[in-house]
């Protein structure tokens, strides 16, 4: 079984197709539909109550262990929950979640605390982007016409702008259903202590990195921090830090490939 974890701003829905091509081969996927949109599950300084809907998540699943794939935001929590449920872990898969360490870490605290983060960092971003809409077409339109979406796969788009937004009630439109203010909050918090606190709860199992050939995350937040965590597991793929959206069929096929070595490594 897989356990899976969107990337920020992206609900699970968006992932169908590669939910599609894993539940093909034979697995059962399981996902949060949306992090930091319950009030039992807050977003907050240290990401405990995404954690814990995660783990809730996990604690709720009659098999005894459980794979764990995150993309993003949703490998961070995939690492997190591996350390705080290791005896529910059969292996961890990161799709481009690069963990920030060193002096990057560092950089990343000082600026949270001078306020100088926001600034910085794509949360002023994301409180500032459009999301309404007069109707789907219109929703499909914007999407299609920027250059990132563009290179997605034509069914992950169209998801996500059928099953990515909602009808708002109150003002007759369509809207996000990620709220933007969450995302920036996410990205507010991003997790900058990871590498010392999984040297106090390490995955319960092997950890594998897939990485996009064009990834400006990954040159953000080098992998220097991540090579040691899955100790040289790392595979890359064709695409930017979005490919599961751009090659959702190579990341299933990727993703399937990295069970097998793990599983070997375990056994």
């Amino acid at each position: 079984m897989i356990v899976f974890s969107h990337a920020n701003s992206y609900a699970a829905s968006t992932y169908r197709r590669l939910f599609d091509g894993w539940r093909a081969a034979g697995q059962e996927v399981v996902a949060v539909e949306r992090y930091g949109h319950d009030d039992a599950y807050p977003v907050d300084r240290r990401w405990r109550g995404m954690a814990r809907q995660l783990t809730d998540l996990i604690d709720a699943q009659r098999e005894e262990k459980l794979w764990l794939v995150g993309h993003s935001l949703g490998g961070y929590l995939s690492l997190i929950a591996s350390g705080l449920r290791p005896q529910r872990v059969r292996g961890v898969i990161l799709l481009d979640s690069p963990v920030i360490g060193g002096w990057r870490s560092s950089l990343v605290s000082v600026a949270k605390a001078t306020g100088q983060w926001r600034r910085i960092s794509p949360a002023a971003v994301a409180e500032g982007r459009r999301d309404r809409w007069p109707n789907v077409e219109q929703v499909h339109s914007h999407f299609a016409a920027k250059k990132m979406f563009a290179r997605w796969h034509p069914e992950v788009l169209r998801d996500y702008v059928q099953l990515g937004t909602e009808h708002d009630p109150e003002e007759g439109v369509r809207r996000l259903a990620f709220r933007r203010e969450i995302e920036a909050d996410i990205y507010d918090t991003v997790p900058h202590w990871l590498v010392p606190w999984l040297r106090r709860h390490p995955p319960g199992g092997p950890v594998a990195f897939i990485a996009g050939k064009r990834s400006r995350e990954i040159r953000q937040a080098g992998l220097d921090a991540t090579r040691k965590i899955v100790e040289g597991r790392i595979s890359w793929i064709d695409g930017s830090h979005l490919y599961p959206f751009e090659h959702p069929d190579a990341t299933v096929a990727a993703v399937l490939d990295w069970m097998g070595k793990l599983d070997a490594i375990a056994a």
